[in-house]
């Protein structure tokens, strides 16, 4: 029961519900992407996946210096991208880093 609080309060945030979103639209993504893109802070968006990742909704992998993010699959994270599916058409494209 504790896990599906925790799953909760990480849906219950705007910002991590986009973050979510994009991840699952681009595959993946590092840090300055979802900042650039969403127009929020490195703290606030590093804070949100912090949270996601210790909650097994996102994995990373590093690329040279740069840790990337994609989504941990399974039946509650799919359950919610269904739910959005119309929403992340509509989510601004992608602000590549130009050094990754």
């Amino acid at each position: 029961m504790e896990k599906l609080v925790m799953l909760a309060k990480i849906f219950s945030d705007a910002n991590r519900v986009k973050i979510i979103a994009l991840i699952h639209r681009e595959k993946e993504l590092c840090v300055c992407e979802i900042c650039d893109t969403l127009k929020l802070s490195q703290p606030l968006v590093s804070r949100h996946l912090k949270q996601m990742r210790d909650n097994d909704v996102v994995q990373t992998h590093q690329s040279g210096k740069w840790i990337i993010y994609s989504l941990h699959k399974n039946e509650t994270i799919d359950c919610l991208l269904k739910t959005i599916e119309a929403d992340i058409a509509t989510l601004p494209t992608i602000i590549s880093c130009a050094t990754r």
